[in-house]
């Protein structure tokens, strides 16, 4: 393992408990400085919260820069029932950039990794900054990610419910990777043309029942 991605909303200890429902700020910065200090890449990732900390992105940015580490801002995706309503959360990643862009300096960088983000150099910093913009900009056509949980199920999209049960498969072929090897092929057949997120509507259902915790990044 090179690089590991850490989600971190706010610097603010108070709101990142919130947010969180009781997430401890200082040792996810002790880790962040362990993970670093044992030769670990890292990169943020910070989901943009209208009321909740769309004036200190760029504080955010500036303090990942600061200590050697990438930062990609998302715009929230309608995963999982949540108290709030997602329509007071949302916040278009082109006002947050627009923002950015009064302060600093962003350069268009031709980096991809096959997944969602489209990346910049910031000038003044030096650093990476990654936009993800499942709602205002789709990204679908040149998406090739796919996540396994730790329970061996496979969900081709964020935004799908189409999964397969891996771990099945591999119980009954404890000696044979074949049979494996085709069930995430057949999987990987599946995978759909996008994803079912739409912007925020007040009071409509998430687009997709299970939370982004049970995924994972």
């Amino acid at each position: 393992m090179k690089r590991i991605n850490v989600s971190i909303d706010s610097l603010d200890p108070d709101t990142y408990r919130r947010i969180t429902r009781g997430g401890d700020l200082g040792a996810v910065l002790n880790g962040l400085e362990a993970a670093q200090a044992a030769g670990l890449k890292v990169k943020i990732n910070t989901v943009a919260l209208k009321g909740d900390n769309a004036g200190a992105l760029p504080d955010m940015v500036a303090w990942a820069h600061a200590r050697g580490m990438e930062i990609t801002l998302i715009e929230t995706m309608p995963l999982g029932q949540i108290e709030a309503d997602r329509t007071d959360q949302f916040l278009p990643l082109s006002t947050v950039r627009a923002g950015l862009e009064a302060r600093w300096t962003l350069v268009p960088s031709s980096r991809r990794t096959g997944g969602p983000a489209r990346y910049v150099t910031v000038e003044e910093t030096g650093g990476t900054l990654g936009f993800i913009t499942p709602l205002t900009h789709g990204f679908c056509e040149t998406c090739n990610r796919v996540r396994v949980t730790c329970t061996g199920t496979l969900f081709l999209c964020l935004g799908q419910e189409d999964q397969a049960d891996l771990r099945t498969v591999l119980r009954a072929n404890p000696d044979d990777d074949s049979p494996l090897r085709d069930a995430i092929r057949e999987a990987i057949a599946r995978k759909p043309g996008s994803h079912d997120f739409t912007l925020p509507v007040r009071g409509a259902r998430p687009a997709v029942p299970r939370p982004m915790s049970m995924t994972g990044g």
